[in-house]
């Protein structure tokens, strides 16, 4: 309550200042200063009976609970006033405790003197009034426990839980359920949104139906209907190869003709001449190329750029099926043609039967196999050569990325290179983007309920934005001084920390719009490099640097040795520093920093190539080893947290174990485009260069896969046991810049993996995990 008692305060004022009713406002900010309710905020409450407790204010003490009494108490009902007298008894007790306790034995004979025709007649103060004459009243075996700790706790507690219930309960103006108005119509314009998109993708799938029962002029068989896509996925993948040949092999493309996108059926049309099948009439083709004699065929190969033993064998399958077609007769049956099916081998399809038909058996027959069988490489056969001579063989990495595409889209097997795709762990739902930031990204990170994502660019303007339902941004924060590091706080979490370049981190509250702290680290190291909240706590650590040379981090070259940092424990309840971690053998700036999950353990990556591993029940250095050459960029721990992952300015990718000081797991070089320095080319040669500053990896809920940045979007690998160490399963794509951060958001099936970029676009891929 006394958090929306606020904000309707806040919303008071603006309507006030915006109606010019500026003496009224006066009138109201000296009144909400001297309010005695506090705003219904019930620590404040308690903060003022102790100040008055601590102060010796006795009548300041009676007249606050008789105001509490006649505001508050008196509206309640009868039972719950032995439990209001109680409550004003443990309260005098405490005043008087507090009084001997700390040797003012004068205001405990005042209390007593002033209060005793009230008391006298109490029987639970009978025995008090010879306290004062006690020399020892807490070695005394009746009010020893009164003198203990927790004996004031408990009350403190009592009297705080009580307000708290009460102010609940009390009866509230329609004015203070404005917030849970808006969030409930917040609530529901987000459902209809949902509503909406919904209705669109039904309306959108039942106009592609019926325009494909429109075309098709028949319903497709049920068990056909529900196979999965994977022949669509290797039309794809064959559509785009014949793209180059279809100058010279027209009628190879005849499905587009009457099969809708998203129902083409694959495979390779039997060449069956007019009236060997009614079923070829009904649906109305018109291939001129199967009209013409084999001869024409067999003139057609030769002009295919393959080599001399692809044209000698392409000449032997048309012979062949020249004689065939010699030796049958009549209209109908005018010999058997060769249909090629995906796993490259030819059969012979009688001209008689439906050529859909064979289609459909033939490729029930390949999902059998390539489900069951594990992935081979297929035989270059003559009769394999021959059915590809007919199609332009396209540029190998125009293949390579057609058939990474047909297997990210299908998310099952498919056809490269004549091997086999294996089976892909995830498949895209969709990308959205969010593009309100106008410079480079520096940070992009999601909360830890997965609701919010705080972004950083370099020209020091945050935003706070959630994607779930709908994409939209909660706040805007403007920083006057550069910042250099964000980071989420674990509890509450709602709060953002952001480490600036003069020395200064701040505590922001993403709900109230407002800086809660401005914590002042260090002057002779102002820059923050980094911040991570421990999970357990509400202590964060706090990388701070000092300055390079030339006074400025950004612009100035790569020294060779690196500078002064220091690493500090800091409290976000005290606004205190706790400590300062030892950095040996010499303090040196800290660009990284990760907690486990129970924040026992801290694993940081200094400038100096240095992985150091703390202990945060000792808070001392449990081990560190020289891990890269140049500085250490990223780290994280695994998902079982018995290793630890780097990622260094050399440019490699390494797995560590802790259990055992510097002994690698595994190890394999990135590219530059995802170890950084990143850069973006502009006009006239122009070139911008950016450090990494955010995360570079991140894994997904179950540890077994990583996402990389890149320089057109983010790369997932699967973490592999041997050589190499990661084995590359999904290219997100959608940048036009190099991506510089990245995160991932993981569900239960759906996950949204964020990629942030130097033009200032986050891309947002929602997953879909493969259950295998």
């Amino acid at each position: 309550m006394g958090s929306a008692v606020e904000r309707t305060d806040e919303h008071v004022r603006e309507y006030l200042i915006y109606r010019g009713f500026t003496g009224t406002l006066k009138h109201l900010d000296s009144e909400i200063k001297a309010d005695k309710e506090k705003g219904f905020r019930v620590d404040k409450i308690i903060d003022q009976l102790q100040q008055l407790v601590q102060s010796f204010d006795l009548l300041g003490l009676k007249e606050y609970w008789l105001y509490l009494d006649r505001r508050l108490f008196c509206r309640l009902e009868d039972i719950y006033r032995s439990t209001v007298n109680k409550l004003r008894t443990s309260l005098y007790r405490y005043y008087v405790i507090n009084s001997i306790q700390r040797g003012n034995l004068e205001k405990t004979q005042e209390f007593f003197l002033k209060q005793a025709l009230e008391l006298q007649g109490q029987g639970e103060w009978r025995d008090w009034f010879i306290l004062p004459f006690i020399p020892a009243p807490e070695q005394n075996p009746s009010f020893a426990p009164y003198f203990s700790r927790q004996w004031a706790d408990t009350f403190l507690v009592s009297l705080h839980n009580f307000l708290s219930v009460l102010f609940q309960c009390m009866p509230q103006p329609v004015l203070l359920s404005f917030d849970a108005e808006v969030q409930k119509m917040t609530g529901v314009t987000e459902e209809n949104e949902q509503l909406r998109q919904l209705l669109f993708a039904l309306q959108t799938d039942s106009r592609d139906q019926r325009e494909g029962e429109a075309m098709v002029h028949h319903k497709l068989p049920l068990y056909v209907q529900n196979m999965d896509r994977l022949g669509d996925t290797e039309l794809d993948l064959v559509s785009s190869q014949r793209a180059i040949s279809v100058s010279t092999t027209p009628s190879r493309n005849f499905f587009s003709t009457f099969l809708p996108q998203g129902r083409r059926t694959p495979g390779k049309p039997a060449l069956v001449p007019p009236g060997s099948s009614p079923s070829q009439a009904a649906l109305g083709r018109k291939d001129t190329s199967s009209t013409q004699p084999a001869k024409a065929k067999e003139t057609l190969q030769p002009k295919d750029s393959r080599a001399a033993s692809g044209q000698t064998s392409s000449a032997q399958t048309s012979s062949g099926q020249m004689s065939s077609g010699q030796t049958s007769s009549g209209p109908t049956s005018s010999g058997p043609t060769s249909s090629g099916d995906a796993s490259g081998f030819q059969t012979q399809q009688p001209s008689n039967q439906n050529p859909r038909h064979k289609r459909i058996q033939d490729h029930e027959k390949e999902r059998k196999e390539l489900f069951s069988k594990p992935p081979l490489v297929f035989p270059q056969t003559p009769e394999r050569r021959a059915g590809e001579a007919g199609e332009g063989e396209p540029p190998p990495e125009t293949s390579g990325e057609a058939a990474e595409a047909s297997c990210s889209r299908s998310g099952g097997a498919a056809v490269e290179g004549g091997a086999l795709c294996a089976e892909q762990p995830f498949i895209k739902l969709s990308q959205e983007e969010y593009g309100e930031h106008h410079s480079s990204i520096m940070h992009c990170r999601v909360d830890c309920s997965g609701r919010r994502v705080a972004s950083l660019d370099v020209d020091g303007v945050i935003k706070v934005w959630s994607f779930n339902p709908i994409m939209q941004t909660k706040a805007t924060i403007m920083s006057k001084s550069p910042l250099l590091s964000l980071e989420w706080a674990t509890k509450p979490d709602r709060l953002l920390l952001l480490g600036s370049g003069v020395g200064t981190v701040r505590l922001y509250d993403t709900d109230a719009k407002k800086n809660l702290y401005e914590m002042n680290i260090d002057e002779t190291h102002p820059r923050i490099l980094s911040l991570a909240c421990s999970p357990s706590g509400s202590s964060f650590v706090c990388s701070a640097a000092a300055l390079s040379r030339s006074g400025s981090a950004e612009s100035a070259p790569r020294l060779p040795i690196p500078v002064s940092g220091q690493l500090l424990l800091w409290d976000t309840k005290t606004v205190k520093q706790q400590l300062q971690f030892s950095l040996e053998p010499e303090p040196v700036a800290i660009n990284c920093t990760a907690f486990n999950h129970n924040g026992n353990l801290l694993v940081t990556g200094a400038a100096d190539g240095v992985i150091r591993l703390f202990d945060m029940q000792r808070y001392e250095s449990a081990m560190s080893w020289r891990a890269h050459d140049g500085e250490v960029y990223s780290v994280e721990f695994s998902y079982d947290e018995n290793t630890v992952f780097s990622i260094g300015e050399d440019g490699k990718f390494i797995q560590w174990n802790i259990h055992r000081c510097g002994v690698k797991q595994s190890e394999q070089m990135l590219p530059q485009d995802a170890t950084g320095p990143f850069v973006l080319s502009g006009y006239s040669g122009y070139k911008q260069v950016q450090v990494p500053r955010g995360r570079l990896l991140a894994f997904d809920s179950e540890g077994q896969h990583v996402l990389t940045c890149s320089s057109s979007g983010g790369l997932i690998y699967r973490l592999t046991n041997g050589e190499p160490a990661l084995e590359r399963v999904l290219s997100l794509g959608g940048h036009k810049a190099p991506v510089v951060t990245v995160d991932w958001c993981s569900a239960v099936d759906c996950g949204t993996c964020l990629t942030a970029s130097m033009d200032g676009k986050i891309k947002l891929s929602t997953l879909l995990a493969q259950k295998s």
